[in-house]
């Protein structure tokens, strides 16, 4: 699973989830790529679904980019335990996605295939997404 080495804090706060993504809205380092739609939390399970669900899609051919990683930690306190004593321990971490970050990409294979490819991604996210296409650099 995909977790981070060291953290500042071992347990942070939920934070939001309003308003568009700041970065990561373009397809960059591939041709074809999956567009965040809602905000959510992606956990680190999920990702390693939906890499597996890549590579064993595009077998040989074709290179894959993952553009998230679960730097988040979230707590969860134990099943019938009483109120208070402070906060849970770390469960499991999620990487935080808003609207319009893109959050996979791939090259090398050819169009009816990416979009088969991550249209099986995208039945593993706990959000809408969309297919997009690298913006053409002629002109």
């Amino acid at each position: 699973m995909l977790m981070p080495r060291k953290v500042k804090h071992r347990k942070t706060h939920r934070g939001r989830t309003t308003g568009p993504s700041k970065g990561a809205t373009e397809v960059v380092f591939g041709e074809y790529g999956i567009q965040a739609l809602e905000p959510g939390w992606i956990t680190a399970r999920q990702i390693e679904a939906a890499r597996i669900a890549m590579t064993r899609h595009v077998k040989r051919g074709g290179k894959i980019w993952i553009r998230i990683f679960p730097d988040k930690p979230v707590t969860k306190k134990p099943a019938e335990t009483r109120m208070g004593k402070g906060k849970g321990e770390p469960e499991y971490w999620a990487a935080v996605v808003k609207p319009g970050m893109v959050m996979f990409e791939i090259a090398g294979v050819p169009e009816a295939s990416a979009r088969d490819c991550l249209a099986r991604v995208a039945y593993k996210m706990p959000f809408r997404c969309r297919f997009v296409l690298r913006r053409s650099t002629v002109g």
